[in-house]
């Protein structure tokens, strides 16, 4: 029996890769648990604004029929807002013998876009039933694409 020496400096570096190797595994492991561990401790500091979808985004429209005449309020709205308001299928005859309805829809769509609802809307004296008019078919377009 002869003794042989043998030379363990490649099992030391196999001894040192594979702590190195298994340190490196067991920080992975931590910092994967830390990054998609839910956070049960809220902070009342910052405020959390999570945006809500009020609206599908679309094109809608309410019919107001006057004189047998039917013109259509459109609202066109995406996620959040209310984009744009106005009259479809407003005829010269209609526009002769109600006089107010551009104008008033006019009043009514600033105010609406400014306040991005039809809620304490104000309207003219001379001009009021025309608007309720108007305001009833905006309000009844935005039913139509409110998502509750």
């Amino acid at each position: 029996m002869s003794s042989k020496t043998k030379i363990v400096v490649l099992r030391m570096k196999e001894v040192i890769y594979t702590g190195i190797f298994a340190v490196l595994g067991i920080l992975l492991i931590l910092l994967l648990i830390f990054m998609f561990v839910p956070k049960n401790k809220e902070n009342n500091n910052t405020p959390t604004t999570v945006p809500t979808m009020k609206y599908i985004a679309g094109v809608y429209s309410a019919p107001i029929v006057l004189s047998n005449n039917t013109l259509d309020v459109e609202v066109i709205v995406d996620e959040n807002h209310i984009n744009s308001i106005r009259l479809v299928n407003l005829s010269e005859t209609m526009t002769a013998m109600y006089p107010l309805m551009q104008p008033s829809l006019d009043s009514l769509s600033e105010q609406i876009y400014e306040k991005q609802s039809t809620d304490n809307i104000t309207y003219t004296e001379n001009s009021k039933y025309t608007s309720m008019l108007l305001l009833n078919a905006v309000d009844s377009a935005l039913d139509k694409a409110s998502i509750e």
